[in-house]
């Protein structure tokens, strides 16, 4: 085992997130940043912090969102702070005691607090990590849904085990466009659609917003995509003659800053994932609900559709994240889909129980052994379970 340290201070009367550099102390002080606004802190609590995990950097496994949520939550306890009561959806902060004691949080409140931090390192996040960083449990999945957010259980097939294979190709959503590029081609989507629809075009933000406003399903939604735009890319020009608006007002408006040099835009193909995505999210609760004999089938097909849709619709896989997908289900897995933001990080794969040994060895033996690198990183390859989402650990 390797051990690595690295040590970082600052004031915290000076909270600097440098977003060119997504170096993991950025991280900390997104959360630590956004506690310090949220309750005004002119004068918060200083904090020597020692932290350590295992998850893999930039692996598409929610680590940024995690550190984030860790220090939105030691910040906030350091600093004795609870928060208001008025979201329906939220229950207390799980606070494991000693001999002393905690305020309860609430946790869909600080999480919508977390997911406005990380916007300070640059990114465009939507919450789902941060939501699911709070509202996890130990023995379930969750379906994450927002406006507002709320957590529904998801009971997922005792039959089955969910394997994450690391592709070892490492990447950071923060350090390039990619991931901001796809989140302005959704918002721009939402904007021609809705001046399609006579809305008030110029309020709207997410695809959701417009199915919600329309009052329509999501098949339905798909319907008018096709019927709205076209498959080609769109320029900025033919954006701004849709919208009716000048180049300038949509760099200045619309778009945000390492998106302002994008010249076009695949609006189809993002707006047509995102709402089959959403379809298949709801399809894979429903089968876990009703449990028929044939689930897993059900559900392993729903998961190589979503990676096909992500792979060509979406285009946020890459070919090592392709390999691993085939070489999974060539083991054994009954389906098999890329995780996280994409263009490297992991896959998780669904496994029958009884096959779950043969698969690792399996993977193992076709992916990770035909390369040095990929052979010597730790954690690479693992079953995992539906586990507890943050605690706060008081000493006895």
């Amino acid at each position: 085992m390797s051990l690595f340290c690295r040590d970082f201070s600052t004031s915290v009367n000076n909270i600097h997130v440098n977003k060119t550099k997504p170096v993991w102390h950025n991280y900390f002080l997104c959360g630590l940043k956004g506690v310090q606004e949220h309750f005004s802190l002119n004068s918060p609590t200083g904090m020597n912090c020692l932290l350590d995990g295992t998850i893999p950097p930039s692996s598409g496994l929610s680590s940024s969102s995690a550190l984030v949520c860790c220090a939105g939550l030691v910040t906030l306890t350091a600093n004795g702070k609870t928060l208001s009561k008025s979201h329906s959806a939220q229950r207390d902060l799980p606070v494991e005691r000693g001999a002393g004691s905690c305020s309860s949080q609430k946790q869909v409140e600080l999480a919508e607090i977390c997911t406005k931090s990380e916007r300070y390192i640059g990114t465009e996040g939507g919450g789902m990590d941060q939501s699911i960083s709070f509202l996890a449990e130990e023995g379930t999945a969750k379906l994450i849904e927002f406006s507002p957010l709320r957590a529904t259980d998801v009971r997922l097939p005792n039959a089955a085990a969910f394997v994450i294979a690391n592709s070892c190709v490492e990447m950071n959503k923060a350090a390039t466009s990619h991931f901001n590029i796809r989140v302005m081609e959704c918002r721009l989507a939402t904007k021609l659609l809705s001046k399609h629809k006579g809305l008030e075009w110029e309020k709207m933000l997410k695809l959701q917003d417009v199915q919600a406003k329309l009052g329509v399903s999501l098949k339905e939604m798909l319907t008018i995509v096709e019927e709205v735009f076209h498959p080609e890319p769109y320029s900025v020009e033919e954006i701004c003659t849709c919208l009716g608006i000048s180049l300038e007002e949509l760099r200045t408006q619309i778009l945000s800053q390492n998106t302002q040099d994008v010249t076009t835009f695949k609006l189809y193909w993002r707006a047509k994932h995102v709402y089959s995505e959403a379809a298949r999210v709801l399809e894979f609760k429903k089968i876990c609900s009703e449990a028929p004999a044939n689930a897993i089938e059900l559900l392993g097909e729903l998961m190589n559709q979503s990676h096909i849709s992500c792979r060509d619709m979406y285009e946020c896989s890459c070919p090592q994240l392709d390999q691993l997908v085939d070489i999974c289900l060539q083991s054994g897995a009954i389906g098999s889909r890329l995780t996280g933001a994409g263009w490297g990080g992991c896959t998780v794969s669904m496994v029958p129980t009884e096959q779950l040994s043969t698969f690792l060895t399996n993977v193992k033996e076709a992916y990770y052994k035909s390369s040095d690198q990929r052979l010597t990183l730790e954690n690479s390859l693992f079953a995992t379970k539906p586990g507890g989402g943050a605690l706060v650990f008081l000493e006895a």
